[in-house]
């Protein structure tokens, strides 16, 4: 096939975080992209996972307000699953707008909504439309896994996909893996009133701070929420009515089960050997500037092997839109990455765990603890539980994991630490309206520099300082 003209300066596939990032900087800068989508606009995050089920866990947050708390009987919660239904939909509605097509064609991208597929190195075919780019960006995204399992193809099964389109709210909920997803929809659905297990093959969390994990799991057990260790091999049964059967031989009855197993790259319509993209196992291989092997052709977000979080996909669509725009090559750079499990108690990471740095660094690895039954606003509050951790080398910060109500409204400060953009001695030297659960920030920054301040040189400087005054007198 003969190549045709270019027919823009940059493709870009996919209307997700990613992919809406990437193609409105290229248009902001003037450039001529379009953006191919077959699906909704906004992708998984808008619509099937970070937006609704936060809306989700908000309602619940509200149905666990029950019982007898600091002195005011807030009795038993009236459930009412259409009225979560309407508020879960009613938070994306209010959201989609950012997202929406109309708003980036008014940047001057050029919405294509179909199919793409690579017909060579530098072009696509989008519906019934040949198009060429001297660049393009591939972010596709991820869907659900669905882990091999005896009997799964012909049973009802929920993943995020279809789970906030439920028209009943479950009686017996069986979750399938015990991460971010999985955690915070177990906590969400048994406030609501449902029945839940929870069955995974490791400990939950298993990569955040594993102190921090098992305090995220005792309040979930401490909501009646029930763990089983082990893997799902089999189940069987019809809607309403399942049976899973575990690897330590429990059966485990549920009228509804969700696989929260993981993501994998959604990649396999694309055609990407017609243009030289080698993937792996994780999805598409890319290296530090989001390049695939062929250099012309980049891919972000949950598509590629690497990081799966909307602000990553954002943090990678800005980098190759300056890179598309401008030629300057920008490099991904996760030192101070940070996630959040949106739990009660919240958990929350940025930059390396307890073990990882360990693993790295040994015993030069020191750690600066705060907890929050210290902090007098979680005190008032009478939501005391958990900590603020820092893993320190020497007296630079690695990492910083909180666990506690709203703790990933800490990560900021550490994000700046971590990255040199910010001090541990100016964090610690600041000074915060009291009270505040911030504080706790504070709080560990300074004592991560109290055995220097108060160490034995400004002791004997402060005692020379005393007698000189003496003296003087």
């Amino acid at each position: 096939m003969s190549a045709i003209p270019y027919t823009h300066d940059a493709l870009v596939i996919g209307a997700g975080a990613a992919g809406l990032t990437a193609a409105g900087g290229c248009a902001l800068f003037g450039l001529s992209v379009a953006l191919i989508e077959q699906g909704a606009m906004g992708g998984e995050c808008l619509n099937t996972g970070c937006v609704p089920s936060k809306a989700l866990l908000a309602a619940a947050a509200r149905a666990a307000e029950r019982g007898m708390r600091l002195g005011i009987d807030l009795g038993e919660p009236n459930v009412d699953w259409a009225g979560v239904r309407a508020h879960v939909d009613g938070a994306i509605a209010a959201i989609e707008h950012h997202d929406s097509q109309e708003r980036f064609e008014a940047m001057g991208v050029e919405i294509i909504r179909a199919r793409a597929s690579f017909l060579s190195r530098d072009t696509l075919r989008a519906g019934e439309r040949t198009l060429r780019a001297p660049r393009i960006v591939i972010a596709t995204g991820s869907r659900p896994a669905v882990p091999p399992i005896d009997g799964i193809e012909s049973v009802p099964f929920l993943t995020n996909e279809n789970l906030f389109q439920l028209d009943e709210l479950p009686l017996r909920l069986a979750v399938i893996g015990a991460g971010a997803i999985g955690m915070e929809m177990a906590q969400a659905f048994r406030r609501l009133g449902s029945d839940v297990t929870v069955i995974a093959p490791a400990r939950a969390l298993e990569r955040d701070d594993e102190e921090a994990a098992a305090l995220v799991k005792a309040s979930l057990e401490s909501e009646e929420v029930r763990f089983i260790t082990g893997e799902v091999k089999c189940i069987s049964g019809s809607a309403g009515q399942l049976s899973l059967g575990s690897s330590n031989g429990e059966k485990i009855a549920a009228s509804h089960v969700l696989v929260a197993a993981g993501r994998k790259a959604n990649v396999g319509s694309l055609d990407l050997d017609k243009a030289g993209v080698k993937t792996g196992k994780d999805g598409i291989e890319v290296d530090s500037r989001r390049r695939t092997s062929n250099k012309r052709i980049y891919a972000i977000g949950d598509c590629r092997a690497g990081p799966r979080f909307t602000h990553v996909s954002g943090y990678e669509g800005s980098n190759v839109a300056l890179e598309i725009a401008l030629g300057l090559p920008a490099r991904a750079d996760f030192t101070a990455l940070a996630h959040c499990t949106f739990t009660s108690p919240e958990l929350a990471q940025v930059g390396l765990t307890e073990h990882e740095a360990r693993e790295r660094h040994g015993a030069k690895v020191r750690v600066v603890r705060q907890d929050f039954a210290d902090n007098d606003r979680a005190v008032c509050e009478g939501r005391s539980e958990g900590f603020l951790k820092l893993v320190m080398k020497g007296g630079k910060v690695l990492g910083a994991t909180a666990v506690g109500e709203h703790a990933g409204e800490l990560l900021l400060p550490w994000s700046q630490v971590i990255s040199g953009k910010a001090s541990t001695f100016a964090l610690g030297s600041a000074v915060v309206a009291y009270p505040m659960r911030s504080d706790i920030s504070k709080e560990a920054a300074f004592t991560a520099w109290e055995p220097t301040v108060f160490g034995k040189w400004p002791r004997r400087l402060a005692r020379l300082v005393a007698r000189s005054r003496r003296i003087g007198r």
